[in-house]
């Protein structure tokens, strides 16, 4: 996804439907009317619509709200410029109110039938029918005119109409849209699948309403959230001060995850990385960066006399330990320390059936940090279901912990409902590894001192970032090496 802010910043709060509606009516009665707010959104939509197609006739579908008035105005505005504008209105004229009836009584342009043919001979389509007004299957009529426009770039008004504004989900026939056009601050649709994908790129449009109008229900995640925590070393500093992380590995053949995890840590800030493994493994994890250390410590005993003996301050388990009691032993082992714990892959399908206990192991402390994807996610909390956004909070109020439910719009919740979106991931992160790579950036970053939702946040968008400096081609030892560049940019 592709953003865009008409202001100096892209602001972080995410706000729903009625969040959003909340803020229009709070700009209203402090004084800026809404006929003002809907002239400055459509100004904005044609904008986009001149800038992205800047040539040949603009097919303008307007509906029977505000939404549709957006498109009379941005219609006018096509117009204005030079534009050959066709406009067509799913609905009757005279039953348009307020400001969607003030927006269409100033085009003078006539308004054609509702009619695929509508489309012919057109070069952009400008959807504004529904917007985020929509949360059910979209009419008849209207998926005929989208079906006719398919094959043109489509430029759309708050978000394609068809995608249910709080939660992304979009029915069937959505037009795609090469651009969207939303209004003051995100929607959930506009970060969380499939409503991004299906948003194109969003042109995030100031057209009057105050800062403060509503309070938004998560946040994007970018560093403005949480740079302040990422703690640099100082003359002051030793490497027990900037935090010793134990990973516990598996076996020999699964060293690779345990390896990673470790030496992302390490690169995440962590003064001292442990690997805790089974003594017939040693050959296997001893090697670059020899940075790393290397205990035989993988039974329960062991690993509780290393934590013991070796000012150890967090723990990552699961990448490559195996799913079973063993692991489950491990997991306790660490809580009942009180470390703080990243627990990821075999460490959380180890609970699964059982997710009470685990929460009863690290709910207390609000210390852990859990990193499902979509699968273990669902082996944990079977009976949660929702969009990415609810299930994530879900997860965190039942465990106590920090969930970061992984995915291309990955999400960090804690228990108190706080939550962020994060933007930044590319494709190129669904490779083997990069998870495991992840859980050893977050170990390293709760090691170094962040508090954990912010040492997750940080985490996740650091991983996107490092991902996203290497390009094409991305495997997950490539993450290690643009941690640093990452590093550099969340602090810039």
């Amino acid at each position: 996804m592709r953003l865009m802010s008409s202001g100096p910043a892209l602001p972080p709060e995410i706000l729903t439907v009625d969040q959003m509606a909340a803020a229009d009516r709070f700009a209203i009665r402090s004084g800026t009317p809404g006929i003002v707010l809907m002239e400055n959104a459509g100004r904005a939509v044609a904008e986009a619509v001149h800038t992205r197609c800047p040539s040949g006739t603009v097919a303008v579908l307007a509906g029977p709200g505000n939404n549709g008035g957006d498109g009379f105005v941005a219609a006018r505005h096509l117009a204005r410029h030079g534009r050959d504008v066709r406009l067509a209105l799913f609905g009757a004229s005279e039953a348009l109110a307020g400001d969607a009836a003030m927006a269409a009584a100033r085009w003078t342009g006539g308004i054609c039938p509702w009619d695929p043919a509508l489309i012919d001979g057109a070069a952009v389509v400008v959807d504004a029918v529904f917007g985020a007004g929509l949360s059910r299957p979209l009419p008849a009529g209207v998926l005929a005119m989208f079906d006719a426009a398919r094959d043109l770039p489509c430029i759309a008004v708050d978000l394609p109409s068809g995608i249910d504004g709080d939660t992304g989900v979009a029915f069937p026939g959505v037009l795609s849209a090469r651009a969207t056009v939303t209004f003051h601050r995100l929607k959930p649709a506009h970060v969380l699948f499939p409503g991004r994908a299906l948003s194109g790129e969003i042109v995030l449009a100031d057209i009057g309403i105050p800062g403060g109008a509503a309070s938004g229900t998560a946040l994007l995640n970018g560093p403005g959230l949480w740079q302040e925590q990422v703690r640099q070393p100082d003359w002051h500093s030793h490497k027990y001060r900037r935090g010793h992380v134990v990973v516990v590995g598996g076996p020999p053949e699964r060293a690779g995850a345990a390896r990673l995890a470790a030496h992302a840590a390490l690169r995440a800030g962590a003064g001292l990385v442990t690997l805790a493994v089974p003594s017939d493994a040693l050959a296997a994890y001893v090697g670059d960066p020899k940075a790393l250390m290397v205990a035989p410590a993988a039974e329960p005993e062991d690993l509780e006399a290393l934590i013991a003996g070796s000012k150890v301050r967090a723990a990552v388990l699961g990448p490559g330990n195996g799913v079973g009691p063993a692991t489950r032993l491990r997991v306790a082992v660490a809580a009942e320390a009180g470390l703080r714990l990243v627990l990821d892959a075999d460490a959380l399908s180890s609970f699964a059936g059982d997710v009470d206990a685990l929460a009863a192991l690290v709910g207390g402390a609000e210390e852990a940090v859990l990193t499902p994807h979509d699968g273990e996610f669902r082996r944990l909390f079977p009976d949660i279901e929702g969009d990415r956004l609810t299930r994530a909070r879900a997860a965190a109020e039942r465990t106590g912990a920090v969930v970061v439910s992984k995915g291309p719009d990955t999400v960090v919740a804690t228990r108190d409902g706080d939550a962020i979106v994060n933007a930044n991931a590319p494709a190129q992160l669904a490779t083997a590894g990069s998870g495991d790579v992840l859980a050893g950036i977050i170990g390293g970053l709760l090691a170094a001192g962040m508090e954990p939702f912010a040492a997750a946040a940080s985490g996740v968008w650091l991983h996107g970032a490092a991902a996203s400096e290497y390009g094409a081609g991305l495997i997950a030892d490539d993450l290690l090496c643009g941690l640093s560049s990452a590093l550099r940019s969340a602090q810039s």
